[in-house]
């Protein structure tokens, strides 16, 4: 069961590419970038690092993409650190999720609704069947 949920939530972050309107809480290029995720949780319970170690998300303007199991594309609206993300290249195409999203000392912290019925109250998945966690920074360079 685990590995089914972790599976489904590699499909939902697998794809991303986002425009982000001019009336947004976010500059553009503050959220530019490669970010690796550095905590996953989904129903309260952490996913293993070992499951999404080699996942990436590349935030590049309005070109951006989601490679964990395959790579997916999608368009992601950010309005007052709310997202709404729509699949449109890859296994999450035609899907819609909603989320709320943080940067804070350099990490940026997404909570994503799967069921994408409504924005996440809180960056806390415990007691929310379909809420997903992720915590995301950006490589050491070297």
């Amino acid at each position: 069961m685990h590995m089914l949920r972790f599976t489904f939530v590699s499909m939902l972050l697998v794809g991303w590419a986002c425009h982000i309107p001019q009336n947004t809480t976010m500059k553009a290029g503050k959220l530019d970038g490669t970010w690796i995720p550095v905590k996953q949780e989904i129903h309260g319970t952490a996913i293993p690092k070992a499951a999404f170690e080699k996942q990436q998300l590349i935030l590049r303007d309005s070109a951006n993409t989601f490679s964990a199991e395959s790579v997916d594309k999608g368009v992601a609206y950010f309005t007052d650190n709310k997202m709404d993300i729509y699949g449109r290249e890859g296994v999450n195409a035609g899907k819609h999720f909603t989320a709320i999203y943080k940067l804070e000392n350099g990490q940026l912290t997404i909570c994503y609704n799967l069921a994408g019925n409504g924005y996440p109250d809180a960056f806390d998945t415990r007691g929310k069947q379909s809420w997903f966690l992720c915590v995301f920074e950006k490589p050491v360079q070297k």
